[in-house]
């Protein structure tokens, strides 16, 4: 029997018409789950119309992992078997495998007028406009869409598993527990986000991006395609289930920090409803678990936050100890996922009507103009950074830039494909207080073209977390970065208005995808990654192979430091060397890679690197450039830098950037300087997210462009091309490579090349390291709690602040390290209040 595919246009405009069905005579309410159900205590009753997953993939789930294909195989045969299960494919992933769905419900929601109705009825409880009689039926009447997904990390298996049980279950359970889920709410199962990565048993997909961190950029087709249906069936609830280290169990409450336009009755869904029905159940049931630590809910590219901010669901994030045996992981991550089903069952009401006050309520703080402030969830932590009190009724993104209309196109339509609704200026606008970013707020008129975006929308707490200028990071403590602005990524010029405006404006369609491809004649064009091994190597060399093959369709050659010691330079007339060990590439080069790339670059080659692939130039002598480690704590921040518009890496750039930086080396250069910091004290200087001591910055280089012998040498201190979202820094990289050389400039003197590599080969070469900043004071207590979690670090101090880095060798996220998920609480508990944790 096949299964029954489920079909759904591209772009689906969302009708004001009312559907028949609603026009007709009214449906009977959904049927309440049965009184005294219990969802994990009910004998389970197989109606066996799906078969086993023992008949069909020979083995139980939970026995070992699925792979990819059989976790497919699976989800078409369930619902090719039920009457309740429609199946389709979201996406197709790099290395073309399909991103697999289910949709399961009453059989009457998932036909084809059924699955109309729903995705009608949630578009209208999103809509603020929505008359509130309308609402109201709908919230009566209606089911919420609740998603269960699994495996964003590929090699993070048990969720994937987890979710199959839980669709056969709601393909062909008979009793009270699946069918008060079944009545109750429309479920769509995704059991693997990231198939290659399964496949390949990494976290990472096949480009090398930790899909967890892509949501609100949508680089990645599996992203991308799984965005596009969130968008058409918008959750209530977003299940994303993980793994970690240890054999316990996270569930919510997060974390501090949480971002500031969190809604708060998505807040209390979290915590209350469906994270206090678990630790019910798992203290009954005897599981260890654990909440408010190590996981939080503030970057804005989480599976648990882009639903949370972007579709006022619950996003939840559990993760499972791997030290388990696998069964019991399954078993514990199934549990997690039909618990919080089953609360949303018992809940619908409440969960359609809160779901629906939150759109009117951003509505209502959009057009008053006003902020979510930061808050702290866990006390005794404290608001280390308040959000400012200045009203923001709008921003404005100018496209009076020929030069930039790419980028600004593309934020756009980031924006326009999540709901949020864009006009244009057709008169030029007098703005009063217009705030442009990094900038006072001052009078000014901007010119007609201009894009216009209302925060009196049901988006407004997207359309800040995109849009802002600043995070305003409530609290110490990163799990990720604290920067994501769309238009500082982008560099694209705009700011935001408090005042009632009445902008004369049209409406804008969907705008298209940008057009991939480059201009002129691409040269021969290596990629040298230093390490096969190295998790920060492939995850750089992954976001470059991303951009040179999706977005600028440059061909490249892939080395390896043994390739240039085999001479396989030969032909390749630039060398793009992304980030990565310095110091063991350095040693896997030897000598005969060594003097080959020297060789190279002065007989005429184009060295491009950035990070470690700027340390080894520094090792090579291929730049009189130094480096030097940062004393400041900057864990993922947007800085302003300014742009030397003589240069040829300049071209569609403009005076400024923005640089996004990450505890990397301070560079300083006497020639060659095409982008630098400006000075701590200037009314250039800009800080967007978390910073400490980042004026040693200030007045050094971000960028240097030297000539060595007929050749020439193009490094970055920083990484300009960050999960291929920075599209302005991207820019300098894609003029690097295409660029013509700078006019002829004096070579660097043999002495200075000297110092620079004896300086470069001091700086050690860390992974993935855990960074804990401390006041002076608080040293003692802070190496003792080290000390008991079984760390080695490096000291140093500047300040009256004291660093500590841990070197982790593997490559290690926090949440799979043997101590850096624990470190959070140790500082708490030791009484310290930190001035930086910075987790991997």
């Amino acid at each position: 029997m096949r299964a029954r595919k489920l079909a759904l246009p591209v772009v689906m405009a969302a009708s004001l018409a009312v559907p028949a069905s609603l026009a007709a005579p009214a449906a009977a309410l959904p049927a309440a789950p049965a009184a005294g159900c219990d969802p994990t205590r009910t004998a389970p009753v197989y109606r066996g119309k799906v078969p086993s997953p023992e008949k069909v993939l020979g083995f139980d789930l939970g026995e070992r992992p699925v792979s990819a294909a059989e976790s497919d195989t699976y989800l078409e045969t369930v619902a090719a078997r039920s009457e309740r299960v429609v199946s389709g494919t979201m996406a197709t992933t790099a290395q073309g495998r399909p991103l697999k769905y289910a949709i399961a419900g009453r059989p009457e929601l998932i036909s084809k007028a059924g699955l109309a109705k729903v995705r009608w009825e949630a578009g209208r409880l999103r809509d603020p406009g929505t008359p509130a009689a309308l609402a109201k039926r709908i919230t009566d009447r209606g089911v919420p869409i609740l998603w269960v997904s699994g495996n964003v990390h590929g090699d993070e298996p048990s969720g994937t598993d987890a979710a199959l049980r839980v669709l056969r279950d709601l393909g062909d359970r008979a009793d009270c527990a699946a069918t008060g889920i079944l009545a109750n709410a429309l479920v769509i199962v995704l059991p693997t986000q990231n198939p290659d990565g399964r496949t390949l048993q990494t976290r990472q997909n096949a480009y090398g991006f930790d899909m967890n961190r892509d949501w609100f950029a949508r680089t990645q087709p599996e992203t991308d395609g799984k965005l596009a249906m969130l968008n058409q069936y918008p959750p209530a609830l977003y299940i994303d289930a993980h793994e970690m280290g240890g054999d316990s169990f996270f569930f919510p409450p997060n974390a501090d920090p949480i971002y500031h336009e969190t809604p708060e009755q998505a807040i209390g869904w979290i915590n209350d409803l469906y994270g206090a029905s678990m630790a019910a159940e798992f203290t009954r049931q005897g599981i260890d678990f654990f909440n408010r630590d190590v996981y939080d809910l503030f970057y804005q590219g989480y599976g648990d936050t882009v639903p949370t901010s972007a579709f006022h669901a619950a996003g939840m994030t559990y993760e499972k100890g791997d030290e388990s045996p696998y069964p019991d992981r399954v078993k514990e991550q199934y549990l997690t996922q039909w618990v919080s089903l089953s609360a949303a069952a018992r809940n619908r009401h409440r969960i359609l009507t809160e779901w629906r006050q939150m759109t009117v309520d951003a509505y209502a703080q959009g057009k008053a103009g006003k902020l979510e402030p930061n808050q702290i969830y866990n006390p005794p932590n404290t608001v280390d950074r308040q959000v400012p009190d200045r009203k923001v009724r709008g921003y404005f993104l100018r496209d009076d830039d020929p030069a930039k209309r790419a980028e600004v196109a593309l934020v756009v339509r980031r924006l326009q494909r999540m709901g949020v609704r864009v006009e244009r200026l057709t008169r030029q606008l007098a703005v009063p207080d217009f705030k442009a970013y990094g900038r006072p707020e001052a009078a000014a008129t901007l010119p007609a073209g201009t894009y216009w975006i209302s925060m009196a929308q049901g988006q407004k707490h997207w359309i800040q977390s995109m849009l802002n200028e600043d995070s305003y990071t409530p609290f110490p403590y990163f799990y990720d970065v604290t920067a994501w602005s769309l238009p500082l990524l982008g560099n694209v010029s705009g700011g935001s208005s408090g005042a009632v405006l009445h902008p004369r404006t049209v409406p804008l369609r969907t705008l298209p995808a940008p057009r991939s491809g480059h201009e002129g004649k691409a040269p021969r064009l290596g990629v040298l990654q230093l390490s096969g091994t190295s998790s920060s190597a492939r995850q750089s060399a992954g976001w470059l192979r991303h951009r040179l093959d999706r977005d600028w369709k440059l061909p490249f050659t892939l080395l390896t430091p043994a390739d240039v010691a085999a001479g396989k330079l030969k032909g390749v007339e630039v060398l793009v060397t992304p980030n990565g060990p310095a110091s063991s590439a350095y040693t896997a080069l030897g000598d005969a890679g060594r003097a080959a790339l020297q060789q190279w670059t002065r007989d005429g080659g184009r060295y491009i690197g950035w990070q470690g692939g700027t340390q080894l130039a520094a090792r090579l002598g291929l730049t009189t450039a130094t480096l030097a480690e940062p004393t400041s704590d900057i864990p993922g921040t947007l800085l302003r830098v300014k742009v030397d518009g003589t240069s040829p890496l300049s071209k569609g750039v403009g005076a400024t950037a923005w640089n996004f930086t990450s505890y990397d080396p301070v560079m300083k250069a006497s020639s060659g300087v095409v982008v630098s910091y400006p000075q701590a004290d200037s009314p250039d200087w800009f800080v967007s997210g978390f910073e400490r001591g980042a004026s040693e910055l200030g007045g050094t280089a971000a960028v240097v462009d030297q000539p060595l012998g007929k050749g020439r040498s193009v490094l970055f201190a920083a990484e300009p091309n960050f999960r291929a979202f920075s599209d302005g820094t991207a820019k300098l990289l894609y003029n690097a490579i295409l660029g013509p050389d700078p006019a002829k400039a004096a070579a660097p003197q043999a002495a200075a090349t000297a110092k620079a590599a004896q300086e470069a080969a001091q700086l050690p070469s860390y992974e993935s390291p855990i960074r804990v900043s401390v006041k002076a004071a608080d040293a003692a207590k802070a190496e003792s709690l080290l000390r008991s979690a079984g760390a080695t670090w490096t000291r140093r101090g500047a300040g009256g602040v004291v660093h500590y880095v841990i070197d982790n060798p593997g490559g290690l996220p926090a949440d799979h390290h043997p101590f850096a998920g624990r470190l959070p609480s140790l500082i708490r508990k030791a009484g310290i209040t930190p001035v930086a944790v910075v987790l991997p």
